[in-house]
């Protein structure tokens, strides 16, 4: 019994320990882990003064000077501004965002339809998503950018190299997205649909009462992280000759033979990139804990 008595002591639930135990071990795992962070940064700092190229990367890379110099710009030497650049990314990225979620919910709702009449549509709808999620979206640029103008469609073929830029951007996500948009649709549990329809919904009332509410609350993480990586692919546009942000730290670097404006440009993409990410963080751990929560 004693020998029992003492096996139960020993394997007591670190939930029922001491309290002043638990903070010692809360402490010491902080006191770890602040410790291994400083490490891992006095190693990179470390590294970054003391290679032997440290001087030269810090001069072409980190010059406090460059680097205001190229997000302000040079009106004297007609170089554009980084910090008007990201706001043609940040436009770009508005309005294919909207054109996004509507093209895509389009293009799932037509290859989720089963009447005999839709079928083409359905073929086609297929065909794009395997298509254009099959095509680098630079491919996508450069077949857009300049295709459409050499077809000579009016003004269709005189647009800027930014609208261009928007409708291979649109055509490619809403490959995506729509997979995203079918996938939140048939996470939609099938007995809700048929209770719908017993009380004499349409099957478009369906649709839109009870079908695609839950759908878009599924999908709104995954949503959220397509468009994470939009607003970075808004950035490809430079190579249709948009004056965006990487297009002017390209120029930037060119003309002053300095680097810096990379360095603002990153930053500038971090900065619109980073609150979006922890956003999605967010409305992932809001939903776990919800979904555990049902299902206690």
């Amino acid at each position: 019994m004693s020998h029992e008595a003492s096996t139960t002591v020993l394997e007591t639930p670190p939930l029922f320990l001491p309290r002043r135990k638990l903070l010692f071990t809360g402490r010491r795992a902080i006191a770890a882990s602040a410790l291994s962070s400083l490490v891992i940064l006095g190693t990179i700092v470390a590294v970054f003064y003391l290679a032997p190229g440290g001087a030269a990367v810090r001069a072409f890379f980190f010059d406090p000077h460059q680097m205001w110099l190229s997000f302000k710009g040079d009106p004297a030497k007609s170089l554009s501004s980084i910090g008007s650049g990201i706001l043609t990314n940040i436009w770009m990225f508005l309005v294919c965002e909207v054109m996004v979620l509507l093209f895509g919910l389009v293009i799932a709702w037509v290859r989720m339809t089963h009447s005999a009449v839709m079928f083409p549509f359905r073929v086609l709808s297929t065909i794009y998503t395997d298509v254009f999620r099959g095509i680098p979206i630079l491919l996508v640029i450069f077949i857009v950018g300049y295709g459409l103008p050499a077809l000579s469609l009016g003004p269709l073929s005189t647009q800027s190299p930014a609208v261009y830029g928007c409708i291979s951007l649109t055509i490619t996500y809403s490959a995506y997205v729509a997979e995203v948009y079918r996938a939140g649709i048939t996470s939609v549990p099938n007995g809700q649909i048929l209770a719908a329809r017993s009380l004499g919904l349409t099957t478009g009332a369906t649709m839109r009462r009870v079908i695609l509410p839950q759908a878009v609350r599924n999908v709104i993480p995954p949503l959220l992280n397509d468009f994470i990586s939009m607003q970075k692919d808004t950035a490809l546009v430079s190579t249709l000759g948009a004056i965006e942000a990487t297009r002017a730290a390209q120029i930037y670097a060119s003309t002053e033979f300095n680097f810096s404006g990379y360095v603002v440009a990153a930053l500038l993409f971090l900065a619109l990139t980073i609150p979006l990410t922890r956003f999605t963080d967010h409305l992932m751990a809001k939903d776990r804990a919800k979904r555990l929560a049902a299902a206690r």
